[in-house]
């Protein structure tokens, strides 16, 4: 039986072999996964030889890593905002950047009386944001809504599993929400360019779903609807907050450009990229 250091070394060659980025902290990632060990467990216990149902496992995680498959798909599961989240190739993998969108919400909303107001997490996905603050901001009544029937059972687990209660409707943007208005909305949409999509990352391009990527020949579909429906929707100095791509904010602040908006602002991530709109209505 060769014993967990031999085969965190094995693997992080294997992986160096195949091309995989960071092999050695990705191997230790994926056998600490197998074995229910911390990196620093990992070495504690290096002496420790593997059964062959371990070893088993092992190979086969390896070998989805060496396909390209991203480590939190193998893992299922990824931490996010204190939130342990379910993630399965229908949605997303939740980003660093999405946590600070969650952190400037609730830096917005923190003082704030929330008790009978309505917050819309629109396009959720796994459920991240409105999960996310819903756990922070109890008082909040948080709808998640999504297109996909899937990822929509995702987001039901993953509230589930983080002991809130939420609401959820299945639609296309704010098709589901015909006759409501809310006080609050945050989208996180498709905003890629058709044309974009062979540029992405093999791991983003070959593994996550499409339909929450790709919004059309532009990019901007998402926003240039929302930008015509979402006034209607909206009590009076609602706030609205949006993710987006790289180098998009002078577009979408331009279709946010007329009244009813008397607030439009683009916010950065800590690359400095566009990465947040923000929207205030009159």
């Amino acid at each position: 039986m060769k014993t967990i250091f031999e085969i965190v070394k094995l693997s992080a060659d294997y992986l160096q072999q195949k091309q995989v980025r960071n092999s050695r902290r990705q191997a230790e990632d994926l056998i600490g996964e197998v074995l229910g060990l911390s990196r620093i467990q990992l070495y504690v216990e290096a002496e420790r030889p593997l059964t062959e149902l371990e070893l088993t496992r092992c190979r086969e995680y390896l070998k989805r890593r060496a396909q390209g498959e991203p480590l939190q798909y193998i893992h299922g599961s990824v931490q996010f905002f204190d939130c342990t989240l379910k993630v399965t190739r229908d949605v997303l993998i939740p980003r660093q950047e999405t946590e600070i969108l969650v952190d400037k919400i609730i830096k917005k909303l923190a003082k704030l009386d929330l008790k009978g107001k309505v917050l819309w997490d629109v396009c959720c996905g796994s459920g991240c944001i409105g999960i996310a603050l819903k756990k922070q901001m109890p008082d909040l009544e948080v709808v998640l809504s999504d297109l996909s029937p899937a990822a929509l059972q995702v987001a039901k687990e993953n509230a589930l599993a983080n002991d809130v209660t939420v609401e959820f409707v299945c639609g296309d943007l704010l098709q589901p929400f015909q006759g409501q208005k809310a006080h609050y909305v945050v989208c996180n949409p498709p905003y890629i360019a058709s044309r974009e999509l062979p540029s992405l990352e093999a791991e983003v391009r070959e593994f996550e779903p499409k339909m929450a990527l790709i919004s059309g020949d532009t990019g901007l579909e998402c926003y240039m609807r929302l930008a015509k429906e979402l006034p209607e929707h909206l009590w009076p100095r609602s706030q609205v907050w949006f993710e987006m791509g790289t180098g998009q904010g002078e577009a979408i602040k331009g279709l946010f450009n007329q009244a009813p908006w008397v607030e439009r602002r683009v916010e950065c991530d800590w690359a400095g990229h566009d990465r947040f709109f923000f929207l205030e209505i009159e």
